[in-house]
């Protein structure tokens, strides 16, 4: 399971109200190889993502690495230092669309998802290197956050598994250290 764990690929979630949405979330990162989950509850009641919604993720919860941030300064901040690039999921204003975009050309990305009625804040959105959507070909505008979240990790996990970027044998040995200690 850690050798198929892709490596520089991170998920944020600011302010998802529904804990159930964010487990759903949490499963479809454990089915496509994303180990970090990242939380930013500003507006949000903050929530334990390792003891929620053990049925909607099927205990994805258990296997997964999380961070939660007080603010989307700190988890800004976190993430250049560790230079990632940020991309904001929007219905509106996107610089980019999933379709035809390269993602290979960011050695490692932070996909943010925001509140299930509001979207991301615009503090976040201030910060995101690129805004992206997924274009809706129906009447309705937006899918459910699990959803969405699922076909643009879907979308990344399929190029970069293609390009091999898996963790490398020293990252896959540190994981399987982490999680015999669950």
């Amino acid at each position: 399971m850690a050798e198929g764990r892709l490596s520089g690929l991170r998920l944020v979630i600011e302010d998802v109200h529904d804990p159930h949405n964010a487990a759903a979330i949490m499963r479809t990162c454990d089915a496509l190889g994303i180990q970090d989950v990242w939380f930013v509850f500003v507006q949000e009641k903050a929530y334990n993502p390792r003891r929620v919604g053990k049925s909607s993720s099927s205990s994805a919860n258990k296997w997964l690495s999380f961070r939660t941030c007080k603010s989307v300064a700190e988890c800004i901040a976190a993430l250049k230092e560790e230079r990632y690039t940020s991309i904001g999921t929007v219905l509106k204003d996107a610089d980019a669309s999933t379709e035809g975009y390269d993602f290979l050309q960011h050695e490692k990305i932070a996909l943010w998802f925001g509140n299930e009625h509001r979207g991301l804040s615009e503090e976040a959105l201030a910060h995101m290197d690129v805004r992206m959507n997924m274009p809706m070909r129906g009447m309705v505008e937006s899918l459910n956050v699990s959803v969405a979240a699922a076909l643009f990790l879907a979308t990344i996990a399929q190029g970069w598994r293609g390009a091999g970027r898996t963790l490398d044998a020293g990252a896959v040995q540190t994981l399987v250290e982490e999680l015999s200690g669950r």
